[in-house]
């Protein structure tokens, strides 16, 4: 077995320092808070777990849940076959591949807030230029504030539209890391291109596939800016996520505590369905060893 090197894990004590200090520390303080009575202007008065048996019997959470639950797998699912197969284009060769590359990383140097305001600009029901270009299709006129599963449709589309970069690049990497003699190789034995792509490309790219999902999971079940800056979680907080409850939960009617334990549940959330993707990925490189 071999002994840990003194010096290199000296040269780590800062690094696990500021892990500490901006992680740890402010982790615990909330789910200390989430244990307490919190409000503006007053002390802590601890109730132990009575806020979070608060947030899970409020109706208006579980609806937020489930709209999130949907939003987040309608984003990561739909993402991830674009990805996918805007990745296998791109390994098969396009035209101008330079310029279809910054094309497609376009949307990621955009301002999330910059992006959301746009978009809801050109979807403004009877001036938007993309709710008119509908209209003018013949299917009348969009208005999506006012319908909560087309509101919330909007959301997963600017989305997706915005985070479709990030994906696109951990998918496109795992497929150039694919060895090339594998393919000359199938095409000596007369394997056709979706031949290719189904028994090489994807399992090898497998992976790469798990690892954008455990982290697309983990960003879009803390969705915020696209709901807040489109609908408010309206109307009637129909169109309210998790990350939206606990901010109006502490910014407007103050409740830290129940802010607080609604962080930790979101928290608790995301870490089991990371763990499922982190299982599977676990029990493939023990599999890839055998």
């Amino acid at each position: 077995m071999k002994r840990l090197n003194p010096a290199a894990m000296l040269m780590l004590v800062p690094t696990h320092l500021l892990l500490l200090a901006v992680i740890a520390i402010p982790s615990f303080y909330v789910f200390w808070l989430s244990l307490n009575e919190s409000t503006y202007g007053t002390g802590l008065t601890f109730v132990g777990f009575d806020n979070y048996w608060t947030v899970l019997t409020n109706p208006y959470f579980w609806r937020s849940a489930l709209n999130t639950l949907i939003v987040v797998n309608a984003i990561v699912y739909i993402e991830m076959a674009i990805a996918i197969g805007m990745a296998a284009l791109f390994i098969g060769g396009v035209r101008y591949p330079k310029v279809m590359f910054a094309i497609i990383l376009m949307p990621y140097a955009i301002s999330e807030v910059v992006g959301v305001l746009v978009w809801k600009i050109m979807l403004n029901p009877g001036s938007g230029v993309l709710s008119r270009t509908i209209e003018a299709m013949g299917f009348g006129m969009v208005n999506w504030s006012v319908s909560p599963p087309l509101a919330l449709g909007v959301v997963t589309l600017i989305s997706i539209w915005h985070h479709l970069p990030f994906t696109f690049l951990l998918i496109y990497a795992g497929m150039l890391a694919v060895p090339k003699s594998l393919y000359e190789a199938s095409r000596i034995d007369g394997a056709t291109g979706w031949q290719e792509f189904w028994r090489i490309t994807m399992p090898l790219t497998i992976p790469a596939i798990l690892i954008s999902l455990i982290f697309r999971f983990v960003f879009a079940f803390r969705l915020f800016s696209e709901v807040w800056l489109l609908t408010g979680g309206g109307p009637a907080r129909l169109t309210e996520v998790l990350a939206l409850y606990l901010y109006q939960s502490a910014f407007r009617y103050g409740d830290f505590g129940v802010a607080s334990a609604t962080g930790w549940l979101m928290v608790i959330g995301s870490l089991l369905v990371a763990s499922v993707y982190l299982w599977a990925m676990h029990r493939r490189m023990l599999k890839g060893n055998d």
